[in-house]
């Protein structure tokens, strides 16, 4: 999974409904996922209102 940061909106919706605590906040405000802990299970993505999440 990766974040799209052009159209994430820094909701937190992602990082509160990620299983595994793969998601945090960049520098930047933006939604970050980190590949090592991800699963690819989908929530976050399912879960994003601007879907600015996308597999890769």
């Amino acid at each position: 999974m990766i974040v799209n940061s052009k159209k994430c909106i820094s909701c937190g919706t992602c990082i509160a409904i990620c299983p595994v605590e793969a998601i945090s906040f960049d520098k930047n405000g933006k939604a970050s996922i980190d590949k090592s802990k991800c699963i690819k299970c989908g929530a976050c993505k399912a879960s994003c209102p601007v879907s600015a999440i996308n597999d890769n």
